[in-house]
């Protein structure tokens, strides 16, 4: 068989969209995408934080976008065609947390979560369909290991998580004859701003880390960097044979 020598070959570098990129789990895989070569996409609904996240970083193009907004999702995708010409990885990991025990919800918590963490990823994913086709694409969705435990007080967070896991495996299936791949991470105790995000308070987030560093077997809070590292692999070639999975990133807790 004979080709051309890679070194006169054009090397296409893969182009990725990460939602809530501004922060935490989000931020750590735009910028590990980068150091490997991909063009990112880094979006979020702030650009200051985005802004920090591309700082250094010249392959990452922040865009301040709420993806639950009308046209969010699409716009995402013209964005990345406009600038790259292509989409081969969308990371579906924007989410909200707001808790409540059952009998304090009101329908103002519930939406919010519901349509970041359930209705904008569909909706992304589904604009990025055509372009996700034409480059064998992946999706990596990141929900939570909580999510396959009770998580009182949390519950509705914990179930967009638990479905988002359903679409997940379904769309590995019901993609897959069109060479798209579907995988999740499903990150456990992680050091991000999550818990500034809620309102918690010092002395609240601290009793909540004692209590995730008492179920996690591993003893320690993982590193927004160790979930990157997840997300970026099962993106990679070198995983091609891999969908419909749900990678745990939690230290052991959700087999503890």
């Amino acid at each position: 068989m004979t080709g051309m020598d890679s070194s006169t070959t054009p090397q296409i570098s893969t182009v990725v969209a990460v939602t809530g990129a501004g922060t935490g789990i989000g931020r750590a895989t735009a910028r590990a995408f980068a150091a490997e070569g991909a063009h990112v996409l880094a979006v979020g609904r702030r650009a200051e934080p985005l802004d920090e996240t591309a700082a250094g970083h010249d392959r990452i193009t922040p865009l301040a976008v709420d993806i639950t907004a009308a046209g969010g999702p699409e716009l995402i995708v013209r964005t990345a065609l406009e600038r790259h010409g292509r989409l081969d990885v969308l990371v579906n990991n924007a989410g909200i947390v707001h808790s409540g025990a059952l009998g304090a919800l009101t329908p103002a918590m519930i939406a919010p979560l519901i349509a970041t963490n359930l209705i904008a990823p569909i909706l992304l994913a589904q604009a990025a369909l055509p372009s996700l086709e034409a480059s064998g694409g992946v999706i990596v969705n990141v929900t939570t290991s909580v999510g396959q435990r009770a998580w009182p007080g949390s519950s509705v967070y914990a179930a967009t998580k638990t479905a988002l896991e359903t679409l997940t495996r379904s769309w590995a299936v019901e993609l897959a004859p069109r060479g798209i791949r579907v995988a999740a991470v499903a990150p456990g105790a992680i050091d991000t701003p999550i818990g500034e995000h809620q309102g918690l308070t010092p002395e609240r987030m601290a009793t909540v880390r004692k209590w995730q560093l008492a179920h996690t077997p591993l003893g320690r809070i993982g590193r927004p960097e160790e979930v990157a590292w997840a997300i970026t692999q099962l993106a990679a070639p070198a995983a091609s044979i891999v969908t419909g999975v749900v990678l745990p990133v939690d230290g052991g807790a959700v087999v503890a």
